[in-house]
């Protein structure tokens, strides 16, 4: 049997993967870099992005918000401030969340709703762009 790579993506709210993989694909903050079996100890920031698990199956795409990749020689850990499965995401429901915290985002009242609202905007719309590269293909 050919090696595989131990592998965990956590995020605050849920362990989302743990199991055994042949690769992982993630967006760090230099560059995206791929992770295999044996790969050698290192600990980067990872940027708002898509991870891409390949297993066996098939590969599976989790948009992160950014986090920390920490590998070594027991396998890869993700900790991400946000992530979320791209199949989980209902198109409809985070096109409505865009527009309302657009609307949020301009509201010339509370500047700390503004400044809050902006940078989940920036996250929303990254998400955005990632669901739909991903159908594309």
């Amino acid at each position: 049997m050919a090696d595989t790579l131990n592998f965990s993506l956590v995020s605050p709210e849920r362990e989302l993967f743990s199991g055994e993989v042949n690769q992982v694909d993630a967006p760090g903050v230099e560059g995206e870099f791929g992770v295999l079996p044996k790969h050698a100890p290192f600990m980067t920031v990872l940027k708002p992005g898509v991870v891409r698990i390949h297993e066996a199956s098939g590969v599976t795409p989790v948009f992160v918000r950014g986090g920390f990749a920490d590998v070594t020689p027991a396998g890869l850990t993700i900790l991400a401030e946000e992530a979320v499965r791209l199949s989980d995401v209902n198109i409809g429901s985070l096109d409505a969340e865009i527009t309302k915290v657009k609307s949020d985002a301009n509201d010339p009242g509370d500047e700390a709703r503004r400044k809050r609202a902006s940078e989940r905007l920036v996250y929303l719309e990254a998400l955005r762009a990632a669901v739909g590269s991903t159908a594309a293909h």
